[in-house]
């Protein structure tokens, strides 16, 4: 019995070794797969799209490692002020826009107004948000962030710059900047949305 290469596609009779990409092109990135069938193996080219899919996987890789990192240091620091993700990420956008409506608030969150009436409820129990009556119409209600909550969003973000830095003294001034670019434009695409 053939033993498993370490790279290489093993057919029933013998292993077939797959050559590096450098090998085949002269270029150091893979740009060639081996595809199985009943007759002989054979390579095909990737196309850009496998490229691009390629790329999207290990960057969604990185992103979720990324959250994990990050989201677990977040964790621990709302624990203590028994506040979800969803509530920390409400209190940070009325930090920076001080006053909301609440169906304002539930398009935001991709909340019905209800849902997002509970998510306020339960910040306001906390004393981290107040609600209030428009003054042109009564029946709307306002909501703005409180001293309180202001302090843990800054606390919080604090906490999340001494971590990127951290992350920033990793890289060359010029991966730094390119970096923020990137982060820049993928923002711009999110808030788009």
């Amino acid at each position: 019995m053939v033993g498993t290469p370490r790279c290489g596609v093993r057919t029933a009779q013998r292993t077939v070794p797959i050559k590096s990409t450098q090998e085949l092109t002269g270029r150091a990135r893979i740009s060639s797969f081996i595809a199985l069938s009943t007759g002989p193996v054979t390579a095909f080219a990737r196309s850009p799209t496998d490229e691009i899919r390629a790329d999207a996987e290990r960057l969604s890789h990185i992103i979720l490692e990324m959250q994990r990192c990050f989201v677990l240091r977040l964790c621990k620091q709302l624990a203590p002020g028994n506040v979800s993700f969803p509530q920390f990420f409400l209190l940070a956008y009325l930090d920076r826009k001080e006053v909301l409506t609440m169906s304002e608030i539930a398009k935001k969150m991709g909340h019905t107004t209800a849902a997002a009436s509970g998510l306020v409820a339960r910040l306001e129990n906390l004393r981290y948000v107040m609600r209030s009556a428009a003054r042109d119409d009564r029946r709307k209600v306002m909501v703005c962030i409180t001293a309180k909550g202001s302090a843990l969003v800054q606390r919080i973000r604090e906490e999340m710059v001494g971590n990127l830095m951290k992350v920033l003294n990793h890289l060359t001034p010029d991966e730094q900047k390119a970096w923020l670019h990137i982060y820049s434009k993928i923002y711009d695409y999110c808030q788009s949305k």
